[in-house]
């Protein structure tokens, strides 16, 4: 249920009676950090997740597993992670199980000034957090692993003995899940901060060796009232990143 006058915002006018285009799900779409406790029906998780798994794979080998957590055993999770975060136990770049990205100072133009101007966007602008005040910062970095207070908790992960074809097939299966998600009202936001942790998640979940952790997920109702759900990122504009090939004959 509810509570009265925190309706999850999109609820009334989207989700499975309402029905959302695909185009109104993309535009909608966003990496929501803070969620009203509302709980998600199991049904509904597995509703979702059964859309997801229509998602293109290759040779159809569906190499995804999903991990959900809610109640209690999300609890224990987040507080197992944040015991790692808070004794420094996080993994360095250069040992994580897949190369996510590059180290800070490794990112190449114009990734880096995208990267930078986020951050200052999120902390700065948004949060209102210096750029010195490494406590805070930490301090908001931490909610990474209470899932932004989302309550239900997802871990996906793929097998490795399929190559980087498998994390293709991973981000297909994760932009599909989301927009599902989307189109019933709910909210998510990606995390890979948790894949610093997957000696914690491996223990803790039981994910055997031959997975590899590709990133977490937070599924929730976004709570509008929080001043990081009244702000949106911005998008670069197609003719930056598309080149259209035509058929005009060269004189």
């Amino acid at each position: 249920m509810v509570p009265e006058g925190r309706m999850p915002m999109g609820a009334a006018t989207t989700g499975r009676q309402g029905g959302m285009s695909v185009e109104e799900a993309l535009r909608t779409r966003r990496s929501v950090r803070a969620f009203l406790p509302t709980p998600v029906a199991r049904e509904e998780v597995e509703r979702l997740l059964a859309l997801a798994s229509r998602s293109a794979s290759n040779s159809n080998t569906q190499p995804w597993r999903v991990h959900v957590l809610t109640g209690a055993a999300k609890h224990r999770l987040s507080s197992a992670l944040l015991e790692a975060f808070d004794s420094g136990r996080r993994i360095p770049e250069a040992e994580l199980e897949y190369p996510y990205q590059p180290a800070p100072e490794a990112w190449p133009e114009p990734f880096a000034a995208r990267r930078r101007r986020f951050g200052e966007w999120l902390y700065g602008d948004v949060l209102g957090i210096d750029r010195a005040d490494a406590v805070l910062r930490g301090a908001y970095h931490a909610r990474n692993y209470l899932f932004f207070g989302a309550p239900a908790g997802l871990i996906l992960t793929v097998s490795r003995h399929l190559l980087s074809g498998a994390l293709v097939d991973a981000g297909l299966f994760l932009q599909a899940l989301m927009l599902a998600a989307r189109a019933a009202g709910l909210d998510t936001c990606p995390q890979a901060s948790l894949i610093h942790f997957h000696p914690v998640l491996r223990e803790q979940l039981g994910i055997p060796g031959d997975q590899i952790i590709v990133c977490g997920l937070a599924l929730g109702y976004a709570d509008p009232d929080h001043v990081l759900c009244a702000h949106r990122t911005g998008r670069e504009p197609v003719e930056s990143f598309a080149v259209f090939h035509d058929d005009v004959t060269m004189d």
